[in-house]
Order: C-alpha cells, then structure tokens, then sequence
C-alpha cells in the first residue's frame, strides 16, 4: 500500500468518524419504560409505555419526551426543569412511577410531587400524559 493509499484512507476513516451519521450511532437513547401517574392514595391512576427513540408506544409527546430522557440519561431525577413554570400552593398529592430500561439499563423510579403543576415543571413532557 502506497502512502498516498494509506494517507486518504485516514483522512476517510476520520471523516467517517466526524459525520452526523456516526456521531449517532454513539448517541444513546433507547429505551422502553412503563410511566405512571396516581392521585393521593391511588384514587386514580393513568399510565402510558414510552417506546424511544420516538415516537413509540403510546404517549402523546413521545419525541419530546424520549429527547428529555435522552438529555438526562435515562434518570427521571435529572429531566431539565422548567424555570420558568411558577405553580401554586395547592396540596393535592400526585406520585409518578417510572419503570423499565433505558440504554440497557434498569429504572425503577418514583417520586410523589404536592400538585400536578409541580410534576410537570420538574418532569416536562414526560409525564405529559
């Protein structure tokens, strides 16, 4: 093999390695989760599965929410927040449950929040259901 042969292959292996395509396939992001959502003492609940990537399953704002899961990790603890949401200071209790895998790895999670404004700033689209 020339140089020259040996040079444009690496310079293609590393263009090859730079593009959309292949940043991609490192970018994690699938997932399968069972998402809840109950009232004070489970006198109602809803649920929905979230299939990612989006859309998948069942969720109205599976893109969105598959991108927010994404951004943190799969750990519904580090969804971004919305800063801008100001909720009041109604007490009726909800608790959201997040069960699966995302990236190959288990989720078990649950958190109760004191009204659904402030599950939906600390959860966005995921739990948008």
């Amino acid at each position: 093999m020339s140089v020259r042969t040996t040079a444009a292959a690496a310079t293609a292996t590393a263009l090859l390695a730079l593009s959309p395509a292949a940043a991609g396939a490192d970018e994690r992001g699938e997932g399968r989760v069972l998402l809840t959502v109950s009232g004070a003492r489970s006198t109602w609940i809803r649920g929905v599965q979230l299939v990612c990537p989006g859309p998948g399953g069942h969720h109205p704002h599976a893109s969105e929410a598959c991108e927010s899961l994404r951004l943190a990790d799969g750990r519904p603890d580090a969804l971004p927040r919305d800063s801008q949401a100001v909720c009041g200071r109604e007490y009726d209790p909800v608790t959201a449950t997040a069960d699966g895998e995302w990236d190959g790895v288990a989720v078990s999670w649950r958190k109760s929040f004191p009204n659904g404004c402030a599950l939906e700033t600390a959860t966005g689209p995921v739990f948008r259901f």
